[in-house]
């Protein structure tokens, strides 16, 4: 093969592989697909490394030079239509007969689309996600309406603040504190809503766009230093909605409003609203990161299931870790099964269905607990437990997937070279 072929087979695969990755996808899917793609023009014998900033690709040549290029990956929104076309292209260009040239005009159209979505319908979805959430905690119409609108505020304001570069970590801060701020005017006002259902509501939407689910797919999966850069993201960004939270309640407190009215315990929710709220959940959360209308709806089928999961393990008598995990499992399950068949981005299903299930009320009691309490030890014990469930769902939707793949069938040789590097210490 000549250089300039080879150079530009090298450049698709990389191209191909750095999109995937800025939207979130997992380092043993982005390493196996650069392989494929690779593969499909002539080039068997390559070498992948994924640091989570740079995709790097090293063609091992007989009698020549290794060829080795270098992409660095800026990570984007997560756009599940351009995974899907960027999905769709490596189906292509794996099954043949598309050459290098007309795979590159394709992957310039998928990666240089319009949003799918204009921006009031993207606000309206972010405001979706939480009013639905609000009912999944058990708040009632008004505070449901109120955690639609302070959330519609908040997307509103990270989307200036990224506008003007300020760092994630800042704009997650101020997330959170325009969230807990608003609960607090609504105390200060002495309106009668649960305000901490206003404040859950708002962190959900923040905890939603952490890439979790991935740095638990990248640590099991057999790369390490993807997982720990990707978990120090979710670490970092965590610890951002952390101090939001405290600051606004502590100013609250030496103002001396009272907060000691604040009830941060979760009510009881009929069956049927909080199965109706969770697909709506996961539903508008798909829509938000700008799903096709039939992978919104599958989306939503996934949020139901995912609680009806949750509330059938719950009336074993299972704890809320366990139970989040069970129900992170049948999704990661069901995701490997169907999302081949159906032609939907394979993270569709498990990251959109748990977000239901996300420990958002229990952050915010952890850090009242501290914060206004002064309750150290029952503060750390609600921040541990909502540890334990965002771990437990991440490590539910892998297992999931693990055990779906022999029924799925779909995984190739590219697929099991990925995975054996989790299994071996060679």
């Amino acid at each position: 093969m000549d250089d300039l072929t080879a150079h530009a087979a090298l450049g698709l695969a990389l191209r191909i592989g750095e999109s995937m990755l800025a939207v979130g996808a997992s380092a043993a899917d982005v390493t196996a697909t650069v392989l494929r793609v690779a593969a499909a023009y002539g080039l068997t014998s390559c070498h992948v490394d994924i640091t989570f900033t740079s995709l790097t690709v090293s063609y091992d040549r007989e009698n020549a030079v290794p060829l080795t290029a270098v992409r660095i990956v800026r990570t984007s929104r997560t756009d599940y239509t351009r995974l899907q076309g960027v999905t769709d292209l490596e189906r292509a260009v794996a099954a043949g007969g598309l050459d290098v040239e007309e795979a590159h005009h394709r992957l310039d159209r998928v990666v240089s689309a319009p949003a799918t979505y204009r921006r009031s319908v993207n606000a309206l979805a972010w405001a979706g996600v939480a009013g639905c959430f609000g009912l999944v905690i058990g708040g009632g119409w008004l505070e449901a309406l109120l955690a639609a609108l302070t959330t519609a505020l908040i997307e509103q304001v990270m989307r200036v603040l990224a506008r003007r570069s300020l760092p994630p970590f800042f704009q997650q801060a101020a997330g959170a504190a325009l969230a807990t701020g608003v609960a607090v005017l609504l105390l200060a006002g002495d309106v009668d809503v649960r305000t901490s259902v206003v404040v859950a509501a708002g962190i959900v939407v923040l905890l939603a766009g952490l890439s979790l689910v991935s740095a638990a797919q990248d640590a099991i999966s057999g790369f390490p230093v993807t997982a720990a850069g990707r978990a120090f993201e979710v670490v970092t960004l965590t610890v951002g909605i952390v101090a939001g939270i405290a600051g606004v309640l502590d100013l609250a407190r030496r103002a001396q409003l009272p907060l000691t009215v604040v009830d941060t315990s979760p009510a009881p929710v009929p069956f049927a609203v909080a199965l109706a709220a969770s697909a709506g959940i996961a539903g508008f959360w798909a829509l938000a990161c700008h799903a096709r209308p039939r992978a919104v709806g599958l989306a939503a089928a996934a949020g139901a299931l995912s609680w009806a999961t949750f509330w059938a393990a719950g009336v074993l008598g299972a704890g809320p870790a366990l139970a989040s995990g069970g129900a992170a499992v049948v999704l990661g399950f069901c995701g490997e099964v169907l999302t081949e068949r159906l032609q939907v981005p394979p993270q569709l299903v498990a990251v959109c269905g748990i977000v239901p299930l996300l420990p958002g009320l229990a952050i915010y009691h952890g850090l009242f607990t501290v914060v206004v309490d002064d309750d150290v030890d029952g503060g750390l014990a609600a921040l541990v437990g909502a540890a334990a469930i965002g771990l437990a769902l991440a490590a539910g939707v892998t297992l999931g997937e693990y055990l779906g793949r022999p029924v799925s069938a779909t995984r190739d040789r590219y697929d099991e070279r990925v995975r054996r590097r989790a299994m071996t210490t060679d």
